[in-house]
């Protein structure tokens, strides 16, 4: 049985190896680019990091959003093309008549299909997605940016999760509408949902988020620093990890906490005065007229802030990887007993 699955995956095992063997040259050569041009330029920069830093991220930012682009595709092809064809085909042209008349029982046919290719697949996945973190090492420490739906999913650990999932999602797909081109279709649209919902609904829940009072004064009066080390050089932040949107009485503020790494998971909260009761618009120092921020280092004004320290990232690694795990194992069970139910 082993050998007839290696006889039907093995063009798409070849494939794979092909392909993570073309990325794997680029990303070691294109890795060792980075780092002699992070060692010579940031690592021993000192305090005046910021021209060096920045030189790095825009050399390297829009590879590094491409490369990670490419390994979260990666799972969802896996389910699309290894997934949902393994059990969807069989069925479609009827070749799993044969094998079950013989001495391969139905438990061991799934077993078998199931165990060896997913675990080519998430040992591709995996190898692959320790190449990217190998490779992104360097601008990574720049951004401080570990946390953010895209960084975070293409990193580490999590990806052999999503593999597993999709994979098994896909099977289980096929099992189910027994045609292979529905069956993609629908994995696709499975695992796009899935990989929406989770960064968005469920991640920030993960673990309970810390507390803290940000005095408006504080974050203006403290040293802006070079972006990198307050963990601020995107989504639109100032220096002094102040987001600040619309004006008048539509203005509104997200703040930040100056905490290498730290995920911000609140939703922009209100601006409250000393007493704790909330002020608006351009009683809030949110009217563009003026400068805002002039007003916010001699106001007494604050604002409530939830987020995850940087701290948390592994755990929140583990986390998410076991829960897809966890998936792969809800559903490889349901195919088993799905399997077993139905009539030839």
């Amino acid at each position: 049985m082993i050998w007839l699955t290696w006889r039907q995956y093995r063009v798409q095992t070849l494939v794979a190896l092909a392909a993570l063997a073309a990325v794997a040259i680029f990303l070691l050569v294109t890795g060792f680019q980075m780092r002699d041009l992070y060692d010579s330029t940031v690592a021993h920069c000192g305090d005046d990091c910021g021209s060096a830093k920045n030189a790095l991220v825009v050399d390297y930012q829009s590879l590094t959003y491409y490369v990670t682009s490419l390994l979260l595709a990666v799972p969802g092809i896996i389910g699309l093309f290894w997934g949902a064809p393994l059990i969807a085909r069989e069925l479609e042209t009827g070749t799993h008549r044969l094998i079950w008349n013989q001495t391969i029982t139905r438990g061991r046919w799934l077993a078998v299909k199931l165990g060896a290719v997913g675990l080519v697949a998430v040992a591709v996945t995996g190898l692959l997605s320790l190449l990217v973190t190998w490779w992104a090492s360097p601008i990574d420490r720049v951004n401080l940016d570990r946390f953010t739906a895209l960084m975070f999913s293409g990193r580490n650990i999590v990806p052999l999760g999503y593999a597993a999932f999709a994979f098994t999602l896909g099977a289980c797909a096929g099992l189910l509408i027994r045609r292979t081109v529905p069956a993609m279709a629908a994995t696709l649209v499975a695992f796009v949902a899935v990989q929406i919902l989770v960064p968005s609904a469920l991640r920030p829940h993960f673990v309970t988020p810390e507390h803290t009072d940000v005095a408006l004064s504080s974050l203006v009066s403290a040293p802006a620093g070079d972006g990198g080390e307050s963990g601020a050089s995107s989504g639109g932040w100032n220096a002094n990890n102040v987001q600040l949107k619309g004006t008048g009485d539509d203005a509104y503020l997200r703040v930040g906490v100056l905490k290498p790494g730290a995920w911000v998971v609140s939703d922009p909260a209100a601006v409250l005065d000393a007493s704790g009761k909330e002020v608006r618009g351009a009683r809030g120092c949110a009217d563009r007229d003026t400068d805002p921020f002039k007003c916010f280092a001699t106001s007494d004004l604050h604002i409530e802030v939830d987020y995850q320290p940087a701290d948390r990232y592994w755990t929140f690694q583990w986390i998410e990887t076991g829960v897809f795990l966890a998936l792969s194992g809800l559903l490889a069970g349901f195919c088993a007993w799905w399997l077993r139910r139905r009539p030839a």
